[in-house]
């Protein structure tokens, strides 16, 4: 049997862990300057509805991409998106 404490850091260790791949698409529109701004991003609950999305989205925007990206559940961040569509002007993902 796990003593409390052993049970209690496998727990927070999990939690930690806790990431989940999500699919999103993110408009994009230039502002009176011509810099790219990101519009509201949409969620998509598959690779292929995040793309379907992006495509019929694409023709109201500067640029539009629809991305995978690995989501930490417990702080929201994002990390190593992966662009699975893009259409017209998009700005460069920081490496």
């Amino acid at each position: 049997m796990l003593h409390s404490e052993a049970f209690n850091f496998i727990v927070s260790e999990i939690m930690s862990d806790a990431k989940s791949i999500k699919f999103i698409v993110v408009p994009y529109r230039k502002n009176k300057d011509g810099v790219l701004q990101p519009g509201e991003l949409r969620q998509a609950s598959t690779e292929f509805g995040a793309v379907r999305i992006a495509q019929s989205m694409a023709s109201g925007f500067a640029g539009i991409a629809a991305y995978e990206v690995l989501v930490d559940e417990e702080d929201g961040t994002m990390d190593a998106p992966r662009i699975l569509f893009q259409e017209g002007a998009i700005p460069a993902m920081a490496e």
